[in-house]
């Protein structure tokens, strides 16, 4: 993605996880805030770690001076195994944040589409053992996957983006989930599942969340 983009390999459950580090301009940062790391949409139906709106939850973490982790889930790319209903990618992702994030570290977790129900059920699993510093929840599968709610003490650190026009997750579910927490959503009008035409403004929502 840049010039500071690192392959890697992680270990899993599963076995190998494939992944890509991208890091912050070492002239703007002196040192990384921390890390966020970000899952991607749904692996029987293309999704991977190089997804467009995925690749835009990375840079826009890089230019507020974090870490970037993305990596596939078990089945995609070079990552072992196979696709286990999200149980098991809820497990990757965990041990993405045990390898690249260690307790102590500063962390946000990210997730689009499917990706966001795995991040759910990744922040409930950390809460309470370390601290989470940043959620940030785009296209969340609520129609599809019984998405964890946010813990309140977390919700004032949580985005969640919806595109008005999503026909892939209706935004009526996500309202659906979001109403008995009062947890905002953050409505982008015409859009759709994969924002196109306007990951710019994607972009540019989640940097003003995480800027310092």
């Amino acid at each position: 993605m840049n010039a500071q983009t690192q392959s890697l390999t992680l270990q899993g459950p599963a076995g190998a996880i494939e992944a890509l580090l991208d890091l912050p301009d070492p002239a703007q940062f002196a040192a990384a805030r921390g890390t966020a790391v970000i899952a991607h949409p749904h692996p029987l139906f293309a999704g991977t770690m190089t997804n467009k709106v995925v690749q835009t939850l990375a840079r826009a973490c890089v230019q507020c001076g974090w870490r970037a982790l993305r990596f596939n889930f078990r089945g995609v790319g070079a990552s072992a195994g196979a696709y286990d209903e999200g149980r098991g990618e809820v497990d990757d992702m965990l041990a993405a944040v045990a390898a690249q994030a260690p307790a102590g570290e500063a962390l946000v977790i990210a997730g689009f589409s499917f990706g966001a129900y795995v991040a759910s059920r990744a922040v409930a699993a950390l809460h309470g053992p370390r601290p989470i510093d940043g959620v940030v929840l785009v296209g969340t599968a609520a129609s599809r996957f019984d998405v964890a709610p946010v813990p309140p003490e977390l919700q004032p650190q949580t985005l969640v983006v919806h595109g008005e026009l999503d026909d892939t997750v209706p935004l009526a579910s996500v309202m659906d989930w979001a109403r008995p927490q009062s947890l905002p959503v953050t409505v982008v009008p015409g859009g759709e599942h994969f924002f196109h035409g306007q990951l710019p403004l994607l972009k540019t929502l989640v940097v003003r969340h995480l800027r310092p």
